[in-house]
């Protein structure tokens, strides 16, 4: 956030103000997802783009190792498929309005 405060070339940004729609295979539902930050940047060309972006942990962006069939493994998994999901939907959403989406970890961000 201080970063988008910041930054001279963030022109607008807002933290969970937009909503896009997901399908979850787990419970068969339409759900809401509310991706962690919308921001309006102009770009070195003076373009300016509009990004969907989502902060995670970099191990829930990776598929589970099943070692063993713990609750723990199964609950990974859930969370993986769920967030699948919801990029997918991000994703299209950000290619239909000519944005885009991205998903920004700890390695992206320099955080060790």
């Amino acid at each position: 956030m201080k970063y988008f405060d910041e930054h001279p070339d963030v022109i607008w940004w807002a933290s969970e103000e937009l909503h896009v729609p997901y399908y979850s295979p787990v419970d068969e539902k339409m759900h809401k997802y509310y991706p962690d930050f919308i921001v309006k940047m102009k770009k070195r060309d003076g373009k300016v783009m509009t990004y969907l972006i989502e902060v995670k942990p970099f191990a829930q962006t990776q598929q589970p190792v099943r070692k063993r069939k713990t609750q723990k493994f199964i609950s990974e998994s859930i969370t993986y498929v769920i967030n699948q999901c919801k990029w997918k939907a991000a994703d299209q959403f950000c290619q239909e309005h000519g944005w885009e989406f991205k998903i920004l970890t700890e390695r992206e961000l320099g955080i060790k």
